[in-house]
C-alpha cells in the first residue's frame, strides 16, 4: 500500500507535469492529514522540502497545538519550517472581506512571498480528489459556468496539488499503516455550511446510488479539464470578432454575436465576470431586437442597448464628482478614464488644433477656477459657430451619441456657462477673435 500510493502520486506529478524530479518545494502544512501525507509523500518522492504552517490564531489553544504539531513533525523530519502568524479578525475587518477569504488571501501571500525568499519551484497544497469533487457539485448547485465543472485545478501558475489523484480514505490509510499521527481541526477554514452538507449528507446519497460516484465525477472533471481549453480557443475566437474596448468602456457588436455560435453562451463569459447573473445576461440576449436605450445593472456596471451594439460601462463612471480645475498653465486633473486634461496657453499667432481633444479659448474670457462635471438636464450652450442656444441633450442626439456615452459625457463650466462639451464643441462666446491676445488650451491627453 505504502509503495502503490507513493508511485500513484509520482505518475500522477509526472503526467501533469507539476514538478521537476528533486525540485525544491513549499509546502502548505497544517498539521491535518491531507498535508501531513503531502508532507511525507513529497519527502519520500526525494523533493526538498520548506514547510510552512499558517497560524490564523481563530480557534484559541487548538491553533497554538496545531503548530506545535507541526514544529514537532518538521524538527523529526529534519525539515526546514517557517512559521506565519495573523491577526485573521483584524484584516478582515480591515478589509470587509470573510474570514475565510482573509484566511486564504494571508496564506497565500506569504506562500508566494517564502517561495521566492528559498528559491522553490512551486508552492505544493494538499487538496485531494474528495474537494475536487465537492468544488464541482458545490459550483453546480450555486449555479457556474462551464469552468465552474472543471473542478480544482492541478496546477494554477506556481501553486501545484500533487495528491488531487488520490482520496481522502486512501490518506486516511496510509496514513494509518504507517502508524503516523495528525490533529483534527475542530473547524476547517476551506469549508461552509453547504460544502459540509455536500460532504455529509449529498456525497453519501449518491454514493448509495453508484458506490463509484466519486470516481465517475473525478474522471468527468479530467474531461471537462481536458475539452475547456478548446472551449476557451472557441470563445477567444468569437471575442476578438465581437468585442472591441475603448479604456474601461467594452462595446459588443450585435451583428457579430448573433452570427456567433451561441449568442448567450457568448455573452455569459464576457459578463458574469463583470457581476451580471444568469437572468439578467438572459434578458441581455433577448433584447438584441429591442429598442435603444433599454438598461441592465450589475454592482459594479450598466450595460445599455444601442441601435447595433450592446455598451457595458461602469459604474464608477456615472459617479464622478465635480471637480475643479485652475487656469494657471500646467495644471490639470485626471479624469473618469484615466486620462489626464491639461492647461497651456499660447500667444495669437500660433495655430488652432483642430482635435476634438483639444479646446481654445479666450483666456480674458475666463475669469477663475473652471468646473468639470457631468452635463445635466436643461443645460444649454452656444455651439461654435452659431448664435442660438441649444439643449446639450439635444447637441448629443443631434451627434448620434449612445445612451451609453450620454450618461457619462462631461462639460467644462465657467461661471454658470457651459463652455465646452468635453471632446466635442465648444461655446462660441468664448472663442478666439481678432481681439484675443492669449489663448487659454485645453487637452485631453
Amino acid at each position: 500500500m505504502d509503495n502503490r500510493l507513493k508511485e500513484k502520486v509520482s505518475r500522477y506529478i509526472s503526467q501533469n507535469h507539476l514538478l521537476h524530479d528533486r525540485a525544491k518545494v513549499v509546502a502548505g502544512v497544517s498539521g491535518g492529514a491531507d498535508s501531513t501525507a503531502l508532507l511525507l509523500i513529497l519527502l519520500q518522492l526525494g523533493y526538498r522540502v520548506h514547510a510552512v504552517h499558517c497560524n490564523f490564531h481563530l480557534r484559541g489553544a487548538e491553533s497554538d497545538r496545531d503548530q506545535q504539531f507541526v514544529t514537532d513533525l518538521c524538527k523529526r523530519l529534519d525539515v526546514e519550517l517557517s512559521v506565519c502568524h495573523y491577526d485573521t479578525r483584524e484584516y478582515a475587518s480591515s478589509q470587509g472581506i470573510s474570514i475565510e477569504m482573509a484566511a486564504r488571501q494571508l496564506r497565500y501571500a506569504d506562500f508566494e512571498r517564502i517561495k521566492n525568499e528559498c528559491g522553490a519551484e512551486a508552492v505544493c497544497i494538499a487538496h485531494h480528489r474528495d474537494d475536487s469533487v465537492e468544488t464541482l457539485l458545490l459550483n453546480l448547485i450555486r449555479g457556474t459556468g462551464l469552468r465552474g465543472l472543471t473542478g480544482i485545478k492541478q496546477k494554477n501558475g506556481y501553486v501545484v496539488r500533487p495528491l488531487l489523484c488520490l482520496s481522502r480514505q486512501e490518506i486516511l490509510d496510509w496514513l494509518h499503516q504507517i502508524n503516523q499521527p495528525y490533529v483534527t481541526d475542530s473547524t476547517n477554514l476551506e469549508t461552509d455550511f453547504t460544502r459540509n452538507k455536500i460532504r455529509l449528507e449529498l456525497l453519501p446519497l449518491m454514493r448509495s446510488i453508484n458506490p463509484g460516484a466519486d470516481a465517475s465525477i473525478a474522471d468527468t472533471i479530467h474531461h471537462l479539464q481536458q475539452a475547456y481549453p478548446f472551449y476557451i480557443e472557441s470563445v477567444d475566437r468569437s471575442m476578438n470578432d465581437t468585442v472591441s474596448r475603448d479604456a474601461d468602456i467594452i462595446s459588443i457588436d450585435i451583428g457579430r454575436l448573433r452570427q456567433s455560435p451561441s449568442a448567450g453562451g457568448l455573452l455569459f463569459e464576457i459578463l458574469s465576470p463583470l457581476g451580471f447573473n444568469d437572468a439578467q445576461i438572459t434578458s441581455v440576449a433577448s433584447s438584441l431586437d429591442s429598442r435603444p436605450g433599454i438598461t441592465f445593472l450589475s454592482s459594479t456596471h450598466r450595460i445599455t442597448k444601442e441601435r447595433d451594439c450592446l455598451t457595458v460601462s461602469p459604474l464608477s463612471r456615472e459617479a464622478f464628482q465635480p471637480a475643479t480645475l485652475n487656469t494657471e498653465p500646467g495644471s490639470g486633473i485626471t479624469l473618469p478614464d484615466g486620462r489626464k486634461l491639461s492647461v497651456s496657453s499660447a500667444i495669437t499667432g500660433t495655430d488652432i488644433s483642430k482635435d476634438p481633444g483639444t479646446a481654445t479659448f479666450d483666456a480674458a474670457l475666463i475669469h477663475g477656477p473652471l468646473e468639470i462635471r457631468l452635463w445635466q438636464d436643461g443645460d444649454s450652450f452656444i455651439p461654435f459657430g452659431m448664435k442660438g442656444r441649444k439643449l446639450v441633450s439635444d447637441y448629443l442626439t443631434d451627434c448620434k451619441v449612445s445612451h451609453a456615452e450620454r450618461r457619462q459625457q462631461l462639460v467644462v463650466t465657467s461661471g454658470r456657462d457651459i463652455i465646452w462639451i468635453l471632446g466635442r464643441r465648444t461655446d462660441n462666446r468664448y472663442r478666439v477673435t481678432d481681439s484675443t491676445t492669449v489663448r487659454l488650451i485645453l487637452t485631453i491627453q
